[in-house]
């Protein structure tokens, strides 16, 4: 039986097989039967590697600590509300830190959750970077070069041209919207950036999986395990 502690780009959780590249937390929010009772605990949601100097945990939800969350990748993770750990990803950190023009985390962190409660933005499609989500008939799109493609937890499905507008996770101040400006297409896997409508899908591991690592293919170095203080 999958677990829910899968993210989708509204920050949803959800129940299915499919795992994903990025892992994350915001907090405990499972009781002592491995039920959801809460979206989140603390403001500080952060999305961390998979694969960190060895650290292992023997399930995703043990009682009484984090939650253990998984993302499709790090474009899912953005628009879920989550921003890089300081521990396992600090350089990631450091420059999204940069990019929000912000010293302290918790500063962000608070600015960061204001966002998430917040009411979504509608902006002109030609102003969304690449890397962010849109809304179409209320599901997620990824906006990607001149088209946007279907949000799957097991991958992007068929693609469309870009329409005028839609709306969108980010508000104008919303540094996660900042950094895809920046970042372009490094939070999307290479593996999804093709042109076609076809769409190979992540290869992921089971949700319910005992073990935090992966023998499957990473795109790259940067997408990989948990710290979860920071």
């Amino acid at each position: 039986m999958p677990l829910q502690n899968r993210v989708t780009p509204l920050g949803e959780l959800i129940a299915v097989p499919e795992r994903g590249l990025v892992y994350g937390n915001r907090g405990c929010l499972h009781d002592a039967g491995g039920r959801i009772r809460r979206s989140w605990q603390v403001k500080r949601w952060i999305a961390c590697r998979l694969e960190f100097r060895d650290r292992h945990r023997a399930h995703p939800m043990p009682p009484g600590r984090y939650t253990g969350l998984f993302f499709l990748d790090e474009a899912t993770a953005f628009a879920a509300g989550h921003r890089p750990c300081a521990e396992c990803r600090r350089e990631d950190y450091n420059r999204f830190m940069a990019i929000a023009g912000e010293r302290r985390a918790d500063d962000l962190d608070g600015r960061l959750h204001d966002e998430r409660l917040g009411p979504r933005s509608q902006e002109a499609l030609d102003e969304v970077p690449d890397g962010a989500f849109v809304l179409v008939d209320g599901e997620p799109w990824l906006v990607l070069g001149d088209g946007l493609r279907r949000w799957t937890p097991g991958g992007y499905a068929e693609r469309q041209g870009r329409p005028p507008t839609r709306d969108g996770p980010y508000s104008g101040d919303d540094p996660r919207g900042a950094a895809c400006r920046l970042e372009r297409r490094r939070a999307v896997p290479p593996r999804q950036r093709g042109g076609t409508t076809e769409t190979t899908p992540m290869t992921p591991a089971s949700s319910s999986s005992s073990t935090l690592s992966t023998s499957q293919s990473r795109p790259s170095s940067r997408i990989s395990s948990p710290s979860l203080t920071r």
